[in-house]
């Protein structure tokens, strides 16, 4: 579509383009420039900087659609961020955040003069300086776009829950080729624009990635056209290369834009009709590399693939290129546009919106500014009834459920549940009584027969991981709490969304004026071990390895066995901030072990000895057997009774660990054990088995400096199943009972020829439990019925 014509003065597109043009030469300095920033003398070879990486291709158009936003937030006083999609367009973004004042705000050393610019410059993309993405020490980013296709998203995030914020989001037309990208553009579908602010994409193609271009740039307007109409957009085509006109196209369509937002929201407010409206967003189609050098040496740049990145090589060792690189710099007229001091002219100065407006400053963009403490009812009043351990059972996230309903219920405006499809299946719909599914796409009738659908719902589900990653990281950077449940084999989905998230958080924490946000809550059900019917595609607990290889300073893993601990441990997590928190605990029913005054207990520790499951009191044992997770709890407890059974003078210690980073030295965690603690449970030189949920050499990688580390043998999964039940799966990957008693033997020199007999034994019982399993397709009743006896 076309916007209807609004015509600028001519001194108002001078104005314009000067602040424009200031853009551009700081962008352009930033890539270039050290020594003379204002290039009041002659520009000299010395006074370039060298670099290995910056990018100009994006920056213009960044920078074009910063400042055209600027105009409205003045001219009506709107509350608006800008998130960055391309790749490395920070010096886009980085241009007017220093011309209106709040990066020198932000870091006094970077002031609004000569001296202040060429600190500027210096830092960029530079050691010990800041980065060529918008990161976290760029002020008003909460999107760094290091990797591409989650700028849509986080917009969306951004604006639930936040009805006066308009969240302007430029999408890179490489970006736009990804798949979290393609879904993002659905979240259309779950914004209420009664309470929720308003999103304004800006696809900008300008034709090209590195060096290729991009499909989007290549299809016909027409296609291009139906495909946005397609996704329920109404867009606008903003298409030139001559800056005056296109300066008038982007005032009249950005303007037009606002005002529809603004008429769908007082139509929907004013009605009290959530019906889903066609947003506005726009396609700027602009070349790449806007007004920086058109050629060299022969070859297209400007408008073709050669813009991306360095325009100008070897400037040092190329004279013509540093003739063309002193002209192109010198075209942005600095001298016309920075006083003596290199100060920005006071007129064009007055262009920025004033204090928070400014979209650098505002606090949306720093939400631990915003962030209010959750209302969290009492866990304790959700525990299950524990008058034995070992002895019942329960649905571990079926109270959690409950829990999680009674935080909404109690945080309306600032806490949502995300899950791709599963929160029924997870055990976790009794969230519904209080907040159904957000929908505003169309209904059925037969919708009303438990669809749990509502355009006001809190509960958000799409079949897309990448998108509930991106609202839920949006959500909690602007000031707000949520929970992710998702199956495990299915996290690997967003594995470099939790790495990207990962490491903006770490350095978040080395940004001194970044206020803490809400911790990132992430429960993995539906686990290895209760695949029954899915077979191997649905066997991964891989994502905790992808965990432990970030910071120790924001990622925290927890496996707790039972209902209590599950409660202990979310209520601990979504009280916390700055973290990414990972819960594993399996959704079906399991043996309960802890009531709930010792569940708060030992999650507070993380790890600790169950004196019920041991018979060590007073002595050395002659074994410890540990556990992380609950199937591996189960299994190894039923292995402590059958070798308290056949072995009665065995000195056995039970451990089971919650927090799987005490297994590493205090050194490298903040949680790690003590060496001393460490020794006192595991001991000096006795063997150790460890039942654990996920891959073996986790463990053995968490705790390979200990002291006892050789005499430690780790069980997990080892990429053996398909179709099995839980035990003959367990028996496959040797994490079962049987083989944990043939283990012990094995290691145990007392038992090594004594414990022959058992070890038949034991044999036999898998191999009968295995065929029990192929022949009823269950296990056998006695096994799976298993309760602790003493």
């Amino acid at each position: 579509m076309t916007a209807q014509p609004i015509q600028l003065t001519s001194e108002e597109i001078s104005n314009i383009d000067a602040y424009w043009r200031a853009c551009n030469y700081l962008a352009a300095g930033m890539i270039y420039l050290r020594d003379n920033p204002l290039l009041r003398e002659p520009l000299k070879i010395e006074h370039v900087k060298s670099r290995l990486l910056g990018h100009w291709g994006s920056s213009p158009g960044l920078s074009f659609t910063y400042i055209h936003l600027n105009r409205l937030i003045n001219k009506y006083d709107l509350n608006a961020i800008f998130l960055a999609g391309p790749g490395h367009g920070a010096p886009g973004v980085l241009g007017p955040v220093y011309l209106e004042g709040a990066y020198s705000e932000t870091y006094p050393n970077k002031s609004e003069d000569e001296h202040g610019m060429r600190q500027f410059f210096k830092e960029f993309s530079f050691p010990g300086g800041i980065g060529s993405h918008c990161t976290p020490e760029t002020p008003g980013s909460i999107h760094e776009g290091g990797e591409l296709g989650y700028s849509v998203s986080h917009a969306f995030g951004a604006a639930y829950d936040n009805p006066d914020l308009i969240v302007a989001v430029v999408v890179g037309d490489g970006e736009s080729e990804t798949a979290p990208l393609a879904t993002s553009w659905h979240s259309n579908k779950f914004l209420n624009p009664i309470r929720d602010g308003a999103v304004l994409p800006i696809l900008h193609l300008n034709g090209y990635k590195i060096n290729n271009p991009t499909i989007l740039s290549r299809i016909p307007h027409e296609e291009l056209e139906n495909l946005f109409k397609g996704y329920g957009w109404t867009p606008y085509f903003v298409e030139g290369s001559d800056p005056d006109t296109m300066h008038q196209v982007m005032a009249a369509t950005m303007e037009q834009c606002v005002l529809e937002i603004r008429r769908i929201q007082q139509e929907a407010r004013s009605s009290g009709q959530p019906v889903r409206p066609r947003w506005p967003m726009i396609v700027l189609r602009s070349p790449k590399g806007w007004t920086g050098p058109k050629e060299v040496d022969g070859k297209k740049v400007e408008g073709f693939w050669r813009a991306h990145q360095v325009p100008l090589g070897n400037v040092r060792d190329t004279p013509e290129h540093f003739k063309q690189l002193e002209d192109w710099l010198r075209s942005y007229k600095p001298e016309e546009l920075f006083d003596q001091d290199g100060r920005l002219l006071p007129e064009l100065k007055a262009l920025a919106p004033k204090g928070a407006r400014r979209m650098s400053a505002n606090p949306h963009a720093n939400g631990g500014l915003l962030r209010k403490a959750l209302h969290m009812p009492d866990c304790r009043e959700y525990a299950a009834v524990v008058t034995k351990p070992g002895t019942t059972s329960a649905e571990n996230t079926r109270p959690l459920g409950k829990f999680l309903r009674d935080i909404m219920s109690l945080n309306m405006h600032n806490f949502r549940v995300f899950g791709p499809d599963e929160n029924s299946s997870n055990k976790l719909d009794n969230v519904y009584e209080v907040s159904k599914k957000t929908w505003l796409a169309d209904y059925l009738p037969e919708d009303a027969d438990g669809g749990e659908l509502s355009p006001d719902g809190r509960v958000m589900e799409m079949l897309s991981e990448h998108t509930l990653e991106g609202w839920l990281e949006g959500y909690l950077l602007t000031g707000r709490h949520g929970f992710f449940s998702t199956y495990e084999a299915f996290v690997h989905v967003i594995d470099s969304m939790f790495n990207q998230h990962a490491k903006w958080l770490a350095m978040s924490k080395e940004v001194a004026w970044r206020a803490p946000v809400s911790s990132l809550n992430l429960l993995i059900t539906s686990t290895v071990w209760r695949q029954d019917h899915n077979g191997f595609t649905h066997q991964d607990p891989g994502f905790l390895d992808v965990v432990v290889n970030k910071s120790p300073a924001v990622t925290r893993i927890y496996l707790p066995p039972d209902v209590n601990c599950l409660l202990t441990v979310a209520n601990h997590c979504l009280n916390s901030t700055d973290y990414i928190n990972v819960i594993v605990c399996d959704k079906q029913k399991h043996l309960q072990f802890l009531d709930m005054d010792a569940a708060i207990k030992h999650c507070t520790k993380g790890i600790g000895i169950w004196g019920w499951a041991s018979n060590d009191q007073g002595v050395e044992p002659d074994l410890v057997i540990a556990s992380a997770g609950d199937i591996p709890t189960k299994e190894a407890l039923a292995a402590v009774v059958l070798l308290r059974e056949n072995f009665p003078e065995l000195k056995i210690r039970f451990i089971n660990v919650v927090d799987l980073y005490k297994l590493t030295p205090e050194s490298e965690h903040p949680h790690g054990l003590s060496d001393k603690d460490f020794d006192s449970l595991f001991t000096l030189d006795k063997p150790i088995l460890f039942n654990f949920h996920g891959y073996p050499w986790l463990i053995h990688r968490l705790a390979y400096r200990r002291n006892n580390h050789k005499n430690l043998h780790v069980r997990g999964y080892k990429e053996k199943g398909s179709i099995n039940t839980p035990l003959e799966l367990a028996i496959q990957n040797e994490i079962d009972r049987f083989s944990l008693v043939i283990d012990a033997i094995n290691r145990v020199p007392a038992l090594r020829v004594a414990g022959a007999h058992v070890k038949e034994s034991m044999r036999d019982m898998q191999i009968e439990c295995r065929n029990y399993a192929y022949e009823h397709g269950t296990d056998l009743p006695e096994v799976d019925n298993w309760v602790w006896p003493y």
